[in-house]
């Protein structure tokens, strides 16, 4: 396997472990409401677990709350039910037609608490990039074992997967900073 096929695999794996860190965060509640905070929030709708963005329309009508107008009115029971399931700390306001979910304002603790989650969730692909690197470093070894390719050439290998890894993880830092300015911010 060439180092270029090498290297693409290792920026594919890496870039999806950056989309799930981003999927992450945006699930992580900062000072003001977004439908991000529910939208994929699982319902259980005649037996299959269905996203709520696809039972209900998601909208903001101000900065401290997120309104849910079910397409079918008979699903609007398990809305609120997966709401309740879902231990968002917010109690889901129902009447009959559309839920309501006012988001009080986040205490300095609980900022907090979610500022130190999203730097657990930058960890967690942190190390998911450190084994793409890891098992590239593998093919680019077993390549050169197998007299495919050069030491220098397996030598440069590894020093562009290390570039790459160093780009990507200077991407989370800059996710991570601006995700714990968004949550800290009053």
């Amino acid at each position: 396997m060439p180092i270029d096929e090498i290297l693409f695999e290792a920026e594919e794996s890496m870039e999806k472990a950056l989309e799930h860190l981003k999927h992450e965060f945006r699930g992580l509640r900062t000072g003001r409401a977004s439908t991000e905070l529910v939208d994929r929030i699982k319902v259980d709708y005649y037996g299959t677990p269905t996203d709520l963005r696809g039972l209900a329309s998601l909208t903001t009508p101000d900065a401290t709350s997120i309104l849910i107008k079910p397409f079918d009115p008979g699903s609007l029971k398990d809305i609120v039910r997966a709401l309740e399931e879902a231990n968002l700390g917010i109690n889901p306001q129902s009447d009959g037609k559309q839920i309501r979910l006012v988001l009080p304002s986040l205490s300095q603790e609980r900022r907090q608490q979610l500022s130190s989650k999203a730097k657990e969730a930058s960890e967690h692909t942190r190390i998911a990039l450190r084994n793409v690197r890891r098992d590239a470093n593998k093919k680019v070894d077993h390549e050169e074992k197998d007299s495919l390719l050069t030491e220098d050439e397996a030598k440069k290998g590894r020093d562009d997967v290390q570039d790459l890894l160093k780009k990507y993880e200077g991407t989370i830092d800059t996710l991570l900073a601006a995700k714990t300015k968004d949550i800290m911010s009053v």
